[in-house]
């Protein structure tokens, strides 16, 4: 008889894990408090973003992910766009970095191109001619729809694995291997916890134990009435300070006391402007970081003006209508962590803390960790 096994989250965390416990032959069952996901992984770019891992056990995890996610939404019949990426320079510090960037990556056996400026305009006419001084393609960047993605996965993972969702349904203790929901106790031979920033509420002791924060973010969508494309997803200069890979560059550290010096405002937002485009034509636009534990509902305008005042500067899309902007809130862990796995008890255990990487990390964590204690 196959073992069984509760999820509780239906957030991609909690979806790469019933996934990995299933392809490990458990009986799963997962539990979600609302009646659909709508935490952070809804709330995010799409973008699966192995270039933004550094070397090594990340990046490995990051490109495993990325094929889990073509396979599941492949055989989701559900769109996916293995579009790569563009980091742009519009100054001589920016160009170095990208220069830099280009030894490392490709010693590293990264698939990327270093374009120069004639280059960057014929394949992507949107990008800003005004003081351009080349851009960084990498061909392993993948774009998902996140609220039409992670709508799909319940109904693939129920078919092909036969998991089962409990919708709507609210976890409120968690003893020994049963699980309170509402007033009704389940059972199951291992709890794998994947709350995202809810973690709290159920082991408030232990939250409080892990060097930990929340993260709000601030983000947009809009649509170009003349329905242009990007082809790709495009970074500006401050992304190159925001990802761990970056660090490969030597000239970073003098590229960061640049921004503080000229954006001093943007560095203190947590500020760095990406766009990509879904398969609606919708153009997806941020973000901000802000750290704390709670965090007013309130999206501020002023934040949304200073990144599309940014985006301007390298793209050209003079038409842009904002259609819905929102705010999404995650765990980070502050002590440098990529994640925290826990286990309280045997066959309890806690996934959580991937940062804003969780869409990039987590069915390549998921299987790790899954295949690592059974």
């Amino acid at each position: 008889m196959n073992k069984s096994a509760i999820v509780v989250g239906a957030g991609i965390v909690g979806l790469a894990t019933a996934r990995a416990l299933a392809e490990k032959g458990f009986n799963v069952t997962v539990i979600e408090r609302e009646s659909f996901s709508m935490g952070a992984s809804i709330r995010n770019f799409g973008m699966i973003w192995p270039i933004g891992q550094p070397e090594g056990t990340l990046l490995n995890r990051a490109l495993r992910s990325r094929e889990i996610w073509i396979d599941m939404l492949t055989q989701a019949a559900v769109w996916h766009n293995p579009c790569g990426s563009l980091h742009v320079a519009y100054n001589d510090l920016e160009w170095s970095v990208l220069q830099e960037l280009a030894v490392a990556f490709e010693n590293q056996g990264r698939s990327i191109s270093l374009l120069s400026k004639e280059q960057v305009l014929q394949q992507y006419p949107v990008i800003n001619a005004a003081h351009l001084k080349g851009g960084l393609f990498s061909n392993s960047e993948l774009i998902v729809n996140p609220l039409l993605s992670i709508a799909s996965l319940p109904s693939l993972f129920k078919e092909k694995y036969q998991i089962e969702f409990l919708w709507g349904q609210a976890v409120n203790e968690i003893n020994g291997n049963s699980v309170l929901v509402n007033s009704t106790k389940l059972f199951a031979d291992q709890i794998f916890v994947c709350t995202g920033a809810d973690f709290a509420h159920l082991y408030p002791e232990i939250y409080k134990e892990q060097i930990i924060t929340k993260c709000s973010l601030q983000m947009m969508r809009m649509i170009s009435k003349s329905n242009q494309s990007i082809n790709t997803s495009i970074c500006g200069g401050l992304s190159l300070i925001h990802y761990k890979s970056f660090e490969a560059a030597p000239s970073i550290a003098e590229l960061k006391k640049h921004y503080e010096q000229v954006l001093p405002e943007y560095l203190q937002l947590g500020i760095h402007v990406m766009i990509d485009q879904n398969n609606l034509n919708e153009f997806i636009i941020g973000d901000s970081h802000e750290y704390g534990n709670s965090f007013l509902p309130f999206n501020k305008v002023y934040i949304n003006q200073l990144i599309l005042e940014y985006l301007k500067s390298f793209i050209n899309i003079n038409d842009l209508e904002l259609v819905e902007t929102w705010q999404g809130i995650y765990p980070k862990m502050l002590n440098g962590a990529t994640e925290l796995t826990l286990s309280p008890t045997d066959n309890v255990h806690i996934i959580n803390g991937l940062g804003g990487a969780g869409m990039t990390l987590s069915f390549g964590l998921a299987e790790e960790y899954v295949n690592a204690i059974f």
